[in-house]
């Protein structure tokens, strides 16, 4: 088990440091919030990273759970009784990316290649059960990084639930700007002006990312469904000028993918966030994507990180 890292005196404000090494391939987890604070394969760099001393700047890497985005105005109903969560979106008056992204996590297994974090949400306003999430990273025989998220419903009672993920991605050295980016969905979520979803629609112009588009021209905050798979595998890919390219993956466990291209990520003149999840923005309220585990069920979400660098 590895302690918190020191590093010229800075103590990893992101908890424990868990590195994994195969073959030319590395990637660090973090303790805090079972967030990606590191990856890359033969010394290209995959996702975006940030100092020891930080905490992850837009959510980068985190996990989310037992929500993914937004809960409007973080309120609710349970079997017709109002639900209060937290309002962690001040500006737009919303709960946001889960319950456990100030929380540390428990490693339960590590080795070179692979770590397994857990922590536990405890029954709360908002949100009156008691949840294990579970997180696994290994990196793969070819250098690919594979995630599982689950969900354990400990409590008396079925449980609602939509698990997700934060990943910024980048391809080493290339500015964010020359990048293309596709997203194999063909619908879109509409939203209002405080990002709660009104309606579904066939994705069009600039939304249908199909065919790829420039990065620049694509600046969004938008959710994406009915995703395309191949054999069962939906991918969704940033590519650089050269051929090089770095893929989000998942299995049909992941019905939705969120897209944040913003030009608020520190350091970066942009930066693009593909997010897996299993429901979208507001589920809670809408019951779109929203799962539930009967007492002592699980739910596993799977997704992963891939690069194609040999051109």
């Amino acid at each position: 088990m590895t302690t918190p890292i020191e590093t010229a005196g800075i103590r990893a404000a992101t908890g424990t440091q868990f590195t994994l090494a195969r073959g030319d391939a590395t990637a660090i987890i973090t303790s805090l919030a079972a967030g990606l604070r590191h990856y890359d394969k033969g010394g290209v760099a995959l996702v975006e990273s940030y100092p020891l001393d930080s905490i992850a700047p837009g959510a980068a890497g985190i996990t989310l759970a037992p929500f993914a985005n937004r809960v409007d105005g973080g309120l609710w109903e349970l079997d017709g009784v109002p639900q209060q969560l937290d309002i962690t979106e001040v500006p737009r008056n919303n709960a946001i990316h889960g319950l456990l992204r100030n929380v540390g996590y428990t490693a339960l297994e590590y080795s070179p290649t692979h770590v397994l974090l857990e922590a536990t949400i405890h029954p709360q306003h908002g949100y009156p059960f008691l949840a294990r999430h579970q997180v696994r990273y290994e990196l793969g025989a070819s250098g690919e990084l594979r995630v599982a998220q689950t969900l354990i419903n400990d409590s008396q009672r079925r449980a609602p639930f939509v698990l997700g993920a934060h990943p910024y991605f980048t391809l080493g050295t290339v500015a964010p700007q020359e990048l293309r980016i596709t997203v194999n969905a063909g619908s879109a979520l509409s939203t209002n002006s405080r990002m709660i979803p009104t309606g579904t629609a066939a994705v069009d112009g600039r939304y249908d990312l199909r065919g790829g588009k420039a990065v620049p021209e694509s600046l969004m905050d938008t959710c994406f469904t009915d995703l395309l798979t191949d054999d069962g595998v939906a991918r969704h890919t940033l590519e650089a000028p050269d051929g090089r390219s770095v893929s989000l993956f998942h299995d049909g466990t992941v019905s939705y993918v969120h897209v944040y291209i913003t030009d608020v990520f520190p350091g970066r003149a942009l930066a693009v966030a593909m997010e897996p999840m299993t429901g979208p923005a507001n589920a809670f309220n809408s019951g779109d994507g929203l799962k539930w585990l009967a007492p002592g069920e699980s739910f596993t979400m799977n997704w992963g990180i891939d690069a194609h660098l040999d051109v």
